[in-house]
């Protein structure tokens, strides 16, 4: 059984005491793959280190996060182009427009998003979306973008069941973590409804743990608590669960 963990920033500090442990404890819970979304310049570095101490399993993405889209929104979204232009990723992200924390920035939030899902289609690459407090906006550049050549990840994914069907519309995989599990997360209820074909695993760490560790720092390991939250919703067994969601990131990401 490998488990995949699509959306984790194991290079945060929240993980300099111990971050090969933390590796190495999901790795002993059958979690092979790790998929590292980018935030801003800042962190790129941090991210190359990650990949070098565990290169088998470490896959980086790229891209400029909406709440680090600020005045130096150029210059950000020039330190990405050039990335991309230097090495392989295996997506833009994360990427979109978060309304929670500012408003102040939304339309450069807007252009940044669009112009960065359009750097995707030229590298042929998929999107990992952030989206927070957001659904109409976000939607409405998928919806001036759509096409065959729009694909990737809803990462945090928290909306109704007619936004989920919304976001599979524009072929996007539905990213679930810890939310899935909370009692108030409301994604319980209408999840199994939802194809597993169009579901990935993932943790944020380390942000957003999963019950029984809500409030802690998450990490990696705790993508299983996910996992078996879905085998309880789906009816199906672990091992299904962990197949699926592995073949469905396998799909988004090329590899």
């Amino acid at each position: 059984m490998i488990l995949t963990d699509t959306h984790t920033h194991l290079y945060s500090e929240a993980f300099n005491e111990d971050r090969t442990e933390v590796v190495q404890r999901a790795i002993d819970n059958n979690i092979k793959r790790f998929f590292i979304p980018a935030i801003d310049s800042e962190t790129t570095q941090a991210m190359y280190d990650l990949e070098k101490q565990f290169p088998e399993h470490m896959f980086l993405m790229m891209g400029l996060h909406p709440t680090s889209v600020s005045e130096t929104v150029g210059q950000e979204l020039k330190h990405i182009e050039e990335e991309l232009a230097k090495r392989k990723f295996y997506a833009v992200g994360e990427i979109g427009i978060d309304l929670y924390w500012d408003k102040s920035f939304f339309e450069a939030q807007r252009k940044a998003f669009k112009h960065q899902i359009q750097l995707a289609k030229h590298y042929k690459l998929p999107i990992v979306i952030h989206c927070r407090e957001a659904f109409d906006e976000v939607f409405e550049v998928l919806e001036e973008e759509k096409g065959e050549d729009l694909y990737g990840i809803f990462h945090c994914f928290t909306g109704t069941k007619a936004q989920a069907e919304q976001a599979i519309g524009y072929n996007m995989k539905l990213g679930i973590g810890g939310v899935v599990t909370f009692k108030n997360g409301k994604i319980d209820q209408f999840l199994s409804e939802i194809d597993l074909k169009h579901i990935v695993l993932e943790t944020d760490s380390p942000y957003l743990a999963p019950k029984p560790y809500r409030g802690k720092r998450n990490e990696s390991s705790y993508v299983l608590k996910v996992a078996e939250k879905l085998s309880e919703l789906y009816g199906l067994s672990l091992e299904q669960i962990a197949k699926q969601t592995t073949q469905n990131s396998k799909d988004v990401f090329g590899i």
